[in-house]
């Protein structure tokens, strides 16, 4: 046991720093008033601090990416990520993505297609309102953007298909007829 020399409180040796300058090889204050002092230092004047460390970063950037890899490709920080992006751009936590990817059996909303192995389906929104609709597959998600979310060129577009429907069915009638 040993008293701290900054708060008085007497600690087991496990709540100090070990120092090989020291008479008992540990600094004369705990780790918990040793990290104050640090704190209030830095709150003080943080301009060394951060010099020191962008120093650091300058010096050594094959091992600041590999950490910065590493810490990325992590399970929880690219859940957490995930979270933060969903959260901040649509409102609504990876949990609601879940429910929602269940309860459109896993697919897309609109065309069936079962969410890609690789990646995800894309959050559908309202423009004007932010609303969720949904969960897209790309090409259906691009398909909304392209028509510009207008029911008006939707159903143009319908209309524009059928149209071309009937032409080919006049197109193959004039066929037979000729060949007949």
């Amino acid at each position: 046991m040993k008293r701290c020399r900054d708060c008085g409180q007497v600690k087991p040796f496990a709540d100090f720093y070990a120092s090989k300058g020291g008479r008992d090889g540990y600094r004369p204050e705990c780790k918990a008033c040793k990290l104050a002092t640090r704190k209030a230092k830095y709150a003080a004047d943080p301009k060394p601090y951060i010099a020191r460390v962008k120093k650091w970063q300058q010096e050594n950037p094959e091992r600041l990416n590999a950490y910065r890899r590493e810490y990325r490709s992590r399970p929880e920080r690219k859940l957490a990520d995930r979270d933060a992006h969903l959260r901040r751009k649509y409102g609504i936590r990876v949990d609601d993505y879940e429910r929602m990817l269940a309860s459109q059996d896993y697919s897309c909303a609109i065309c069936g297609e079962p969410a890609p192995s690789s990646g995800s389906l894309h959050v559908d929104h309202d423009h004007m309102t932010g609303s969720v609709r949904g969960l897209l597959c790309v090409s259906c998600n691009n398909a909304l953007g392209a028509f510009r979310e207008s029911l008006d060129i939707f159903r143009r577009a319908a209309d524009y298909l059928d149209r071309d429907d009937e032409l080919a069915a006049l197109a193959r009638g004039r066929a037979i007829a000729l060949l007949g």
